[in-house]
């Protein structure tokens, strides 16, 4: 056999792994399948906000701790040879407490996208990617989601006054194309970090679901997702 017909024959194999583990997903019945689905989602949910939405939730993960936007780097860096750096560290922290405090918030609209999450969403987010609950969540509830953010995450940075000033000069430079827009204000930077964050830590949860479904201690998790 050549090195062709054995990537040809490989290749066939995989696509009929793949193609048996759907439809074994597929033979569970539409209960077995919304139940798994939607015990994914409330685990991935509550675990997310309550690692996110504490003291240093944010500020004490690397993978989820928001930075200074792009556009205020090169100031901050100006600001901290000036002797300047505390107010730079202020402006840090006060982005990340306000994420934290406003991830507890999302408590109710996540679990309202679980409620109505139909047999066909079920379905497909069974036999998606790694974190294709993620994905669903993020289109059910990142608009609404964004929106009870945004006065939390306000009334939290305008305590520095860093940010009102960071925001004032952004605004105009954002006019002329040297900051993004989307970094052009603090406020709304930190909400998309947040939300960034609280998708990020669910797919986390959701990958553990599914590489090991029997750990998770859940018998209708064990079920369905046992059976990709």
């Amino acid at each position: 056999m050549d090195r062709r017909e054995f990537t040809g024959q490989l290749a066939a194999g995989l696509a009929l792994w793949v193609w048996a583990a759907q439809a074994r997903a597929l033979s569970l019945s539409d209960a077995d399948a919304s139940a798994g689905l939607k015990a994914a989602l409330e685990r991935g949910a509550e675990v997310a906000v309550s690692l996110l939405g504490k003291t240093d939730g944010f500020l004490g993960n690397p993978k989820v701790r928001i930075p200074l936007p792009s556009g205020l780097e090169s100031a901050a860096k100006l600001m901290k040879s000036l002797g300047q750096g505390k107010k730079v560290d202020e402006l840090v922290t006060a982005m990340n407490r306000a994420a934290e405090a406003a991830v507890p918030e999302s408590k109710q609209l996540l679990s309202n996208a679980v409620k109505q999450m139909s047999v066909d969403d079920a379905k497909k987010i069974l036999t998606g990617g790694d974190i294709s609950v993620t994905s669903f969540f993020a289109e059910k509830t990142r608009t609404p989601l964004g929106e009870k953010f945004l006065p939390i995450v306000t009334r939290q940075t305008e305590k520095v006054d860093l940010a009102n000033k960071y925001n004032a000069v952004a605004a105009k430079a954002s006019g002329f194309g040297l900051v993004k827009k989307e970094d052009a204000n603090v406020q709304q930077y930190v909400t998309g970090k947040a939300l960034d964050g609280l998708y990020l830590m669910i797919g986390e949860e959701e990958k553990k679901i599914r590489q090991d479904p029997v750990g998770t201690g859940s018998a209708i998790l064990k079920k369905v997702f046992g059976a990709l």
